[in-house]
């Protein structure tokens, strides 16, 4: 019975996988690719900040 179910499990994904591989463009795998590279820029661009502001307040109290 368990050997049913693995089988019938790795279908059910292989089928999803290649139901959706079908739609996946290349205009979508590069929007993916700018959007990460964006976020990844605008997220260390904010730590800096936040550091900058965080050793500013800190100068300050003492």
């Amino acid at each position: 019975m368990s050997n049913n179910l693995s089988h019938l499990k790795f279908s059910i994904i292989g089928g999803t996988i290649s139901s959706t591989w079908i739609h996946i463009t290349s205009e979508d795998i590069i929007k993916t690719i700018l959007m990460a590279i964006i976020g990844a820029v605008v997220s260390y661009i904010v730590s800096i900040l936040i550091k900058r502001i965080h050793q500013k307040f800190m100068m300050r109290k003492k």
